[in-house]
């Protein structure tokens, strides 16, 4: 049986990099780029269908969608966008939030009961094809660590990444903190859009891995 993954994503967000020449790109057209990509035998579900934002109908009708998606699938892709969070909004009332929370609880229904999904994040490219707004590479002139600034997505995001129980360290004299992280530190692993896009079962791969050693992660699972 193929995988069946759950891509998360806003809507309306158009404050990404143009695909394709497409001067109207949101996180949508980067989910399709995605899924023409995958192996015949995966199955993606995405938060909305046909091209309707989820917003034109009743949330009754969309929580209840949006948990058999969940339900059947094994591991969510996150696609992370400059503008996914609403500041003015609690985060309680935004639906990305909620579908990680539902995503990593282990619900039970009629005989079967769904595992914690596996958790991956696609960080895309903002208007300028920069992804420093998460992602910063080389900031060390020593070890060429990578930075993950996390301060301005969801707190759910923030407590499942470096939430590993025993990290591991290396030692970097010219680092502000003088440790870097090694390893999978994170149980929601985050990659740049151009990285995730040229190896994606390499990628996906590694959620899983990750989600196979779930025991050695302080898993947040509430918003």
């Amino acid at each position: 049986m193929g995988r069946k993954i759950f891509v998360s994503y806003k809507y309306a967000d158009t404050s990404v990099y143009c695909l394709n020449n497409n001067i109207n790109t949101t996180p949508r057209h980067y989910v399709d780029e995605f899924v023409e990509k995958i192996l015949d035998d995966v199955h993606i579900y995405k938060g909305e269908e046909d091209g309707n934002d989820l917003s034109e109908f009743k949330d009754s009708t969309i929580e209840t969608n949006l948990k058999d998606k969940i339900f059947d699938s094994s591991l969510t892709i996150v696609f992370i966008s400059p503008n996914m969070k609403d500041k003015y909004t609690n985060e309680d009332d935004q639906w990305i939030p909620w579908e990680i929370s539902y995503s990593l609880k282990e619900i039970s229904r009629s005989v079967k009961i769904s595992k914690t999904n596996a958790l991956l994040g696609v960080v895309l490219p903002d208007l300028s094809n920069d992804y420093s707004y998460v992602i910063k590479d080389n900031t060390c002139e020593k070890c060429n660590c990578r930075t993950i600034d996390t301060s301005n997505l969801f707190s759910i995001i923030q407590k499942n990444t470096f939430n590993i129980k025993n990290p591991e360290y290396s030692e970097c004299d010219n680092h502000l903190y003088n440790k870097v992280y090694i390893g999978e530190s994170s149980y929601m692993k985050l990659v740049k859009w151009k990285d995730f896009i040229n190896n994606i079962n390499c990628y996906i791969d590694s959620a899983y891995a990750i989600r196979d050693n779930i025991k050695e992660y302080n898993v947040c699972k509430t918003v």
